[in-house]
């Protein structure tokens, strides 16, 4: 196998049996990510995404086809995989309530492997790097979301692995903690030509901020892989519109005459954005006339380039949802 591809897949899948019908939770899955790549893995719950990282981290044995990570077979390389890789996983809490940050993280370097004044240099490091020396001798029970998220992306990070598989690291996470954490997976990544990472999010703005190609995947299918800007390119000849309207509260808008992939979403000064595209340019003056006819005050509109969040709604067909 190519020493530059950290990951590849063969025509993977993988089914269930329930009761007695087949569910197939992965189809076909043809990937590959190169070494010094973020690659994304977006989808809605239940696209799949979670049964391939399974596969991937050597926790599900697939079903049909084959998967490689750093060139050793998920089936029967097992060890020398893991030996390899990390995990962190948005929301999970990583290590014992009753110890503490620095005790925690001294545990799993012990399990790692670590040798003792590397371990305590780099625990260090990295509690410098993401503010947490302060409470470095606090119980992580007493933490606050953030900072417990912060101590497990320390955790995934201190085996140096080579391929890093991050399932929605900044799930919850406030916004600032949120860039703290993309701005260090930044600079982690350009520390070591060969790292790879492997990210699931449904925070559409971390995906085309961090991601040199992603994958959209549903019903356990790839629909599209590209670059963020080489799939957005899937809607250059589409013409969308942005518009910001003021509403009395008993408003609801589920329509508007000759639109497609209409969304609205509130804001939260009470206001609503409506996105949309249309085929015919001159029917804006009638779509504006529409919306004052139904109680609707226009503040604003642009018209706007495609996003992430549009080409997911034209290859999935419905808006990609944070609490999906």
């Amino acid at each position: 196998m190519n020493d530059l591809i950290a990951i590849k897949t063969e025509n993977l899948g993988r089914s269930y049996k329930k009761e007695r019908e087949v569910l197939e939770a992965l189809k076909n899955i043809n990937i590959e990510v190169n070494k010094g790549e973020i690659f994304g893995l977006l989808g809605p719950n239940g696209a799949g995404k979670t049964t391939l990282i399974k596969i991937l981290t050597t926790l599900l044995l697939p079903s049909s086809g084959k998967a490689y990570v750093l060139g050793c077979d998920v089936e029967t390389e097992t060890l020398k995989i893991r030996e390899k890789i990390n995990m962190v996983s948005g929301g999970e809490w990583a290590g014992y309530g009753i110890l503490t940050v620095r005790e925690n993280l001294w545990m799993f370097s012990q399990f790692y492997g670590i040798p003792t004044k590397k371990a305590k240099r780099e625990i260090d490091k990295y509690l410098e790097i993401f503010g947490l020396e302060e409470d470095a001798n606090t119980k992580i029970s007493k933490l606050s979301t953030g900072m417990r998220q912060k101590m497990n992306i320390i955790r995934g990070i201190l085996s140096d692995p080579e391929v890093l598989f991050l399932d929605e690291p900044t799930l919850g996470l406030d916004v600032q903690i949120a860039r703290t954490v993309r701005s260090f997976i930044k600079v982690w990544m350009k520390e070591k030509e060969e790292r790879a990472i492997l990210l699931t999010t449904h925070y559409l703005n971390e995906a085309d901020e961090l991601c040199n190609r992603i994958a959209i995947i549903d019903n356990g299918e790839i629909h599209a892989l590209d670059t963020p800007q080489g799939l957005k390119k899937i809607l250059k000849n589409k013409i969308m519109y942005s518009v910001e309207l003021e509403r009395e509260s008993y408003l609801n808008l589920k329509e508007l005459p000759y639109t497609t992939k209409f969304t609205v979403n509130p804001l939260k000064d009470g206001k609503l954005e409506v996105k949309f595209q249309i085929q015919d340019e001159s029917k804006i003056v009638d779509i504006f006339n529409y919306l004052k006819s139904n109680g609707f005050n226009l503040v604003s509109f642009r018209k706007r380039e495609p996003t992430l969040e549009d080409v997911f709604i034209e290859i999935v067909g419905k808006e990609f949802k944070e609490d999906e």
